[in-house]
């Protein structure tokens, strides 16, 4: 039996709204990605799976929302732009840093042959992984995250893409990345970035901007201490 708001009319309802929401998602997302893979691997998450369910009907507003913990799922127009900016290939393995809801990674299983995701606060960390596992995201290893920035012992990857800002390029993200590996990050202070696409090439590194975000602070000794972040 279903509870009294959660009979088959209700459920309809609901399913109804949360499609309309979803179709103007995708009409906004098309007409600033590219890159109609990106947009299909977006179509074909259920993005309501990775919110809390008192936000469900907010699920497709193109706004970060709270997951708890002091984190939040980036807003769909960011996760586009920073998903087609990695320059993905189905042959590629990825580095995850913030999994955050796992909303991101499950739409990187999409385009990817692998995909390492790391959170560092396991409840987000449990939680993701549950959800990641129900959609059948086989090609996502979720990983609490150690002493290191990334996982390096897994290295090399072909894209990283970070979920959280950072004062600089990590060093040790760098080293991380394949030569010809792309790197998407927020680079700035604790307030407000820029997002950045970096590459490792035989001669160094090429920065482009790509435009202004704002995302939570990356915590680490390579990045923001902790204390710091919490002055936020």
């Amino acid at each position: 039996m279903h509870p009294p708001d959660e009979g088959p009319g209700a459920q309809a309802d609901v399913a109804a709204r949360l499609g309309a929401a979803r179709e103007r998602m995708l009409d906004l997302l098309r007409r600033h990605i590219d890159d109609t893979r990106v947009i299909d691997a977006m179509a074909s998450i259920p993005r309501e799976r990775f919110v809390p369910p008192e936000m469900r009907d907010h699920a497709y507003d193109d706004r970060a929302l709270g997951i708890g913990e002091g984190q939040t799922i980036s807003q769909p127009l960011i996760v586009g732009l920073m998903t087609q900016a990695l320059s993905l290939r189905a042959i590629d393995r990825v580095l995850e840093i913030g999994t955050g809801s796992g909303y991101q990674a499950a739409v990187l299983s999409r385009l990817v042959r692998e995909v390492i995701t790391v959170e560092r606060v396991p409840m987000l960390e449990e939680r993701a992984r549950g959800a990641l596992s129900e959609l059948g995201c086989g090609n996502v290893h979720v990983f609490l995250s150690g002493d290191a920035l990334g996982m390096p012992e897994r290295a090399p990857y072909d894209a990283i893409i970070v979920t959280a800002g950072a004062p600089h390029v990590p060093r040790s993200l760098v080293d991380q990345l394949g030569e010809g590996g792309r790197m998407v990050l927020p680079i700035g202070d604790l307030r407000a970035q820029q997002l950045v696409r970096v590459e490792r090439t035989r001669h160094g590194l090429e920065l482009v901007r790509l435009g202004a975000c704002a995302f939570v602070p990356l915590v680490h000794r390579d990045a923001w201490r902790s204390d710091a972040a919490a002055l936020r």
